[in-house]
Order: structure tokens, then C-alpha cells, then sequence
């Protein structure tokens, strides 16, 4: 039965994603001249990205109808319970949206249930929707294990068409088990968060510098010593602390270690909430740090790498100023780049260099069809570009 609601929900979302975008094709096409689609002007591009984002969300809607009715997403076999509270007014910019992961871990199924309910209580962040999913396995790994990204992305997507969540205004927390989930969660989809912090979790092996422009927090009690997660979290400040003097535009932090406490903290944690609503996602920032994971991901920020080349480890930075494009490495042989007039202006040549040499230099043109694309690709409003590129390294 849940796999029949399942291919429901995916059937539905296509056939009206689908629908919504013959319609719009259809207006496209009074341009189309010799089967290549006409170069779009800046406010034409702006037109196009505000109806596709509507029809977006409408078809958001209607798929997910049975998820709001369930408070539950499936995704092949595992499901994932859903708890959310609406805090306060809506801001006229949108709400914020707090994902809010609980304890536990490799405990019986009652402990997680009841650690998830716990975590409904914990912070109150206004002008939000407050969601709490539990973990779909009760296992160690439960927040980030392979193939888990994806619920994170259905649950934005959700919460931005059915609740009017600003996309630029999404942060992610979690405690103990929660905070484990986040230090793998924050890096590796760095390009979903406006801010997160990480509460009482063990960082493990994971790489910090997909952090360059995701403002992070660190809290761990003073006594905290099992699994040595004091004397880790502490090490991981002194990190975040290195990277932001060698970068000091980026990685923003602050990182507490709580004296006097263990384990549990009395609260002291919940001025993280003020702290990450204080900040904002940047789309568009002007230079990228981009690390792949042990979950790997095509897309990050304004940047798509060929699928078949992901590894772990393999890292690209790029710097933008002006129309100039600086690509100070990259371990793929080829690298797309996604433009819009926000960070460009796309009505005059662009230029795209590494090491001196200059791999292309030209107008990236509009056009529709690269808006409909990335939308549907990347499922984020922000990332939906009306020009790109692509250029070989070698």
C-alpha cells in the first residue's frame, strides 16, 4: 500500500510538473525560430522565472496533499514521520523553516520515539514552521545515512510551496544523535542552509569546508566526555576558527563549550536559534569551496559537475568578481556554470579562466528552456538559471 501511495505521489507531482511546463512551452514557442529557442532579455527571463516558480509550486501542492494529510514522506522504502508547528505570523518575506533533529540512535524504537517527541519541545523559533522528522531507521547513522539528503530536499520543497517558506530562510539543528546528523548534514548540502548548529553530536571524519558560506555553530557541554565529543567539538572550533582567519569573508562560526555541563546542556544551546535567524542563505556567493562527501551531489550553489566523475574528495574552488569567473581548481575534467543577471550581467561578454588560461569567453544567453531545466533539476527556486556554460578543463 505504501509503495502504491508512493508511485501516486511521484505520478502526480510529474504529470502536473510536466503539464506546467507544456503550457509554458507553449508560450516559448511564438519565439522559437529554426527549432532553437530565442535568447530571452533580463526582464523577459524575470517573467519567465516568476511563472514557472507559481506552476512549481502548484503541482508541490497537489503532491504532497497526502504527505500533509499523513505527516509522512516515503521515499522507496523508508518512511519518514513528520511533526511541525507554525510559531508566530508570517514575516512578509516568508517564514523561516527550523528542521530539528532528535536523539537517540542505535536505541529501541520507544527511546527514538520518545527522544522525537522531546525535540518538539525543545526551541521555539518565531515567525517559523518548526519541523521535527523522525528518523525513518533506529540506527547510529539514522539522521544522515546514504540516500537520506533527498527527505531533507523533499521537506524544503514542501514547506516553501505549502507554507510560504522564504527558501533563504532555512536552518537545520539537532541534538546528540540530531547532532551528529548535522555535522554530516550542514557540508554536504551547505548550499540548502541559510545557518546551522550542531548541539551535543560527534563530528566523526567530516570535512568542514563546504562551510565557507553557511554560517555554523558548535555547542557542547564542558564535561561532554563520552565518545570524547569535548575534546572533538573543541577541536573542530580551533578549525572553523583556522579556516576563517586564512578566509576571513567566510566561515562564520561561533563555538561554545559549555562549562559545568555534559551531555545535556539546560537549554543554554537554544541562543542558537536567535544567532541562525539572524542570517540568510546567499544563493549567489562570490566564491565556492566545494568538497564531495561520502553522499554525493551533482549540484552545489551555481555549480554542477559531471555526474559519472563524483568521488569523495574530488573539490573545485571558484571565485567570481565582476563578469570573470575564476576557476582555482577542479578535480573533474569538465565544470558547468549557472548565471543569472543577479550575479552577472549576462548583456555583456562573460569571461571563464584557470591558471591563466581562459576556457571561454562570450554571452551566455537566456533562454527558457534552461530556466524550466534547472527548476526542475535542482527543485529550488534560487537555482533556477536562465543561462549556463560549460567548460573543459584540459
Amino acid at each position: 500500500m505504501k509503495n502504491n501511495k508512493q508511485i501516486k505521489e511521484r505520478s502526480i507531482l510529474l504529470l502536473r510538473w510536466c503539464l506546467a511546463a507544456v503550457l509554458l512551452t507553449g508560450h516559448a514557442a511564438a519565439y522559437a525560430q529554426n527549432s532553437h529557442e530565442r535568447a530571452l532579455s533580463a526582464q523577459e527571463a524575470r517573467q519567465w522565472a516568476a511563472r514557472l516558480t507559481e506552476a512549481w509550486k502548484d503541482s508541490l501542492r497537489t503532491a504532497y496533499a497526502e504527505t500533509l494529510a499523513t505527516q509522512q514522506l516515503q521515499i522507496d522504502t523508508l518512511t519518514m514521520p513528520l511533526h511541525w508547528e507554525l510559531i508566530g505570523s508570517e514575516p512578509a518575506d516568508g517564514r523561516s523553516l527550523f528542521i530539528s533533529l532528535h536523539g537517540g540512535g542505535g536505541a529501541p524504537k520507544a527511546v527514538n520515539d520518545s527522544q522525537w517527541k522531546n525535540q518538539w519541545r525543545l526551541y521555539h523559533p518565531a515567525n517559523s514552521v518548526y519541523l521535527c522528522p523522525r528518523a525513518p531507521v533506529d540506527a547510529w547513522n539514522m539522521h544522515f545515512l546514504a540516500g537520506i539528503d533527498e527527505f531533507y530536499r523533499r521537506i524544503i520543497q514542501m514547506a516553501v510551496a505549502c507554507f510560504n517558506v522564504n527558501p533563504n530562510k532555512v536552518y537545520l539543528m539537532g541534538y546528540s544523535a540530531g547532532g551528529d546528523g548535522v555535522w554530516r548534514l550542514a557540508p554536504r548540502m551547505a548550499d540548502s542552509w541559510s545557518a546551522a548548529s550542531m548541539m551535543a553530536g560527534h563530528p566523526g571524519d567530516v570535512s568542514l569546508l563546504n562551510l565557507r558560506n553557511t554560517p555554523f555553530m558548535i555547542w557542547c557541554g564542558e564535561q561532554d566526555a563520552a565518545y570524547d565529543r569535548n575534546k572533538r567539538c573543541q577541536e573542530r572550533i580551533n578549525e572553523m576558527d583556522s579556516l576563517h582567519r586564512a578566509d576571513t569573508e567566510g566561515y562564520v562560526f561561533e563555538g561554545h563549550i559549555v562549562k559545568g555541563k555534559g551531555h545535556w546542556m539546560d537549554l543554554e544551546d537554544a541562543a542558537a536559534v536567535e544567532w541562525m535567524a539572524s542570517h540568510k542563505r546567499n544563493p549567489y556567493p562570490t566564491k565556492i569551496v566545494w568538497r564531495q562527501e561520502e553522499e554525493l551531489h551533482q549540484h552545489f550553489y551555481w555549480l554542477s559537475a559531471p555526474k559519472e566523475e563524483m568521488a569523495r574528495g574530488k573539490e573545485v574552488r571558484v571565485a567570481l568578481r565582476g563578469n570573470t569567473i575564476s576557476i582555482e581548481r577542479c578535480d573533474y575534467q569538465k565544470l558547468t556554470i549557472c548565471l543569472n543577471d543577479e550575479m552577472v550581467n549576462l548583456d555583456k561578454p562573460v569571461k571563464v579562466v584557470c591558471q591563466g588560461r581562459t576556457l571561454f569567453k562570450g554571452k551566455a544567453k537566456r533562454h527558457a528552456a534552461t530556466l524550466r531545466h534547472t527548476l526542475s533539476e535542482r527543485g529550488d527556486p534560487a537555482y533556477m538559471f536562465p543561462a549556463q556554460l560549460t567548460v573543459r578543463m584540459h
